[in-house]
């Protein structure tokens, strides 16, 4: 990441500092019941619902996922991250037209960001809108830039990105029936689906208190299945009590938590929650989050079978696939605009 300059310092200075409370084992959920066909996993699809409105994060456990793959994929990442600057930067993102790819944050007074990322889509390439478009007719693809080094590196990465889908849809079907919808009502959604995955390195900060690896934040799309490793840095806020507090999983487990497009969808029945990551004085720290994303022509609002004359709809529909793109657009290039957010297209009293 290179020596930190004196407006680094004097940016890290002037910030409040953070805090949060003791580590906190968010709900943990078994998925062995899915194992057999023709089950019975009605407790499983109540844990799934009171995890969502409680918490709007779980962890799960015996979730199919070869522990395998995982190891591969970490692997490969830190080979990844520990070539030199150069090296990594001939796979680096082009914000306009392939905004996939290696990154490192840029380290200004204002920092937020202390990390390093390479992002690669789930489905090559990814189509989503060409903006600015106002009819959302262009649609621009995106295709994946793999390094060189190390050789395995795009292998691990399509495997686990393959693994993680099917999860993802195994869970979205849990999800359905916790709200009373068919299993398969989400599925349609997702078939050009956007997913992407990110590899996230942070490396040791000398003042992890003033500074965070990833701000404040609410995922906006449909799902986001993490995994971590063993160093601490999660931190959710707590719902019942508005308090932040650290999460740690293990080495068998995925941290999941609901995006924006579920709490639309279900019309707030449940709620995607803010969570922060935090940085380490002394330990480098690497997370690979999966976002499981549906398709860039998805109009994504309150479903029908959920609204009534009681409970009507608390969003205006919006696509996904713009409001992807300018928000990524919006992060990438600093535009001058406000960070598009789903509170826009709520429906107001």
């Amino acid at each position: 990441m290179g020596e930190l300059d004196e407006a680094f310092v004097q940016g890290l200075e002037h910030r409040a500092k953070l805090s949060a409370t003791q580590i906190e084992r968010i709900p943990v959920i078994d998925l062995s019941a899915l194992a057999n066909p023709g089950g019975n996993i009605d407790n499983l699809v109540s844990e799934i619902g009171d995890a969502c409105k409680n918490w709007g994060f779980f962890e799960v456990i015996n979730h199919g996922v070869p522990q395998e793959t995982r190891q591969k994929l970490e692997s490969a990442a830190k080979k990844f991250f520990a070539l030199p600057l150069e090296e990594k930067r001939k796979v680096r993102r082009e914000v306009k037209t392939a905004p996939v790819g290696y990154y490192e944050s840029e380290f200004t007074k204002n920092v937020r960001d202390w990390k390093e990322v390479f992002d690669y889509a789930v489905h090559d390439p990814m189509r989503t809108p060409l903006l600015p478009d106002p009819d959302d007719q262009q649609i621009s693809e995106w295709y994946n830039r793999w390094p060189q080094y190390p050789p395995e590196f795009r292998e691990a990465c399509e495997e686990y990105s393959r693994e993680l889908e099917k999860l993802s849809y195994k869970l979205m079907e849990l999800i359905a029936l916790s709200l009373g919808l068919p299993a398969d009502r989400f599925n349609s959604f997702f078939e050009e689906q956007i997913s992407f995955v990110r590899l996230n390195y942070y490396p040791p900060c000398p003042a992890p208190d003033l500074a965070l690896g990833v701000g404040r934040h609410k995922d906006s799309g449909g799902l986001t299945i993490l995994c971590d490793d063993e160093v601490v840095g999660l931190q959710v806020k707590r719902k019942s009590d508005g308090e932040w507090v650290t999460v740690k999983g293990s080495r068998e487990s995925y941290i999941i938590n609901i995006g924006e497009i579920i709490q639309v969808w279900c019309n707030d029945a449940y709620e995607s929650v803010d969570h922060r990551v935090m940085l380490n004085t002394e330990k480098e720290r690497f997370s690979f989050p999966f976002f499981f994303d549906p398709g860039h022509s998805t109009v994504v609002q309150p479903f029908e079978e959920i609204i009534s004359e009681q409970n009507p709809p608390k969003y205006r529909p919006y696509n996904w696939g713009k409001f992807f793109t300018t928000r990524r657009l919006s992060n990438f290039m600093k535009l001058n605009v406000d960070n598009i957010q789903i509170g826009d297209f709520k429906v107001r009293d």
